[in-house]
C-alpha cells in the first residue's frame, strides 16, 4: 500500500501543521501532562485519516473483455434505465456507486478500449446521494470505446466534502481495464451508463472494490 501523489500538498501542509502543533504542546511546560495528551490526540488522529484516505493499495485486476468492473471502492446506491443526455441523448443503464470518506478514492477504468470523449463541468457541491448531483454538482464525464461492445460512459462526481476532481483520460488515449484514471478528494460518487441489456452483477447496497468486482457483463458478451 502507498500514498496517492494527490495526497503530496496537502499531507506535507499536515505534517507541518502537525509538528508545529505538537512542538507547541511541548514547550507549553505548565500546562498538565494529561492535558497535552489529550489536546495532541486529536491532531494525531487527524493526520492519521488523511494518511489512510489518500492510501493506495494493492489490487489484482479483474480483467474480463466481457465484463465492466467496478471504477470504484463503495456502496451501489442506484441501478436504473434512465435518459443520459450528455453524450449518448438516449436511454442506459445506470450504476452508481456512493463513496465514502473511509473508502479508497482512487477510480480505475472498468473496461478496455480508446477514450472518445472526456469532460470537465465545474459545478455545486450537493450531497452526491442528491437527486440532481449528476447533472449539477462538480462532474467529469469519460467515455470508453471497447472495440466489441460500444461505448461505456462512467461519471466523477462531486459531493458536499469533495472540492477537487482529478481525471487523467484525454480524448484518444487508451484505457486498460484497471488502470488508474482519476482520484476525487473527500466524499462523492461515481455513475455508470451501460449498454441496454447488460447483465448487472450486483444489488442495491452492495459493497463493491474498485478494479476487482465486476458490476455487469455486456449483453452479447
Amino acid at each position: 500500500m502507498g500514498i496517492h501523489r494527490e495526497g503530496t500538498a496537502t499531507l506535507l501542509l499536515a505534517t507541518a501543521i502537525l509538528c508545529f502543533a505538537l512542538y507547541g504542546l511541548m514547550q507549553w511546560t505548565s500546562a498538565p501532562a494529561a492535558l497535552r495528551i489529550a489536546l495532541a490526540a486529536p491532531l494525531v488522529i487527524i493526520f492519521l485519516i488523511l494518511l489512510w484516505f489518500f492510501r493506495v493499495p494493492r489490487r489484482t485486476t479483474t480483467m474480463d473483455d466481457g465484463a465492466i468492473v467496478s471504477p470504484a471502492d463503495g456502496r451501489v446506491v442506484a441501478i436504473e434505465e434512465v435518459h443520459e443526455p450528455e453524450h449518448f441523448n438516449d436511454r442506459r443503464l445506470q450504476v452508481s456507486i456512493f463513496m465514502s470518506p473511509l473508502n479508497v478514492h482512487v477510480n480505475w477504468y472498468p473496461v478496455a478500449g480508446t477514450v472518445s470523449y472526456a469532460r470537465y463541468h465545474p459545478g455545486k457541491y450537493l450531497v452526491a446521494w442528491h437527486p440532481k448531483s449528476s447533472t449539477e454538482n462538480e462532474r467529469s464525464t469519460v467515455v470508453v470505446r471497447h472495440a466489441r461492445h460500444g461505448e461505456v460512459l462512467f461519471r466523477q462526481i462531486a459531493g458536499a466534502l469533495a472540492r477537487r476532481i482529478c481525471t487523467y483520460s484525454t480524448a484518444g488515449a487508451n484505457a486498460a481495464q484497471g488502470r488508474e484514471f482519476g482520484f476525487i478528494k473527500f466524499g462523492s460518487r461515481v455513475d455508470l451508463f451501460l449498454p441496454l441489456g447488460s447483465k448487472v452483477q450486483v444489488a442495491l447496497g452492495d459493497t463493491v472494490q474498485g478494479s476487482t468486482t465486476v458490476i455487469a457483463r455486456f449483453p452479447n458478451a
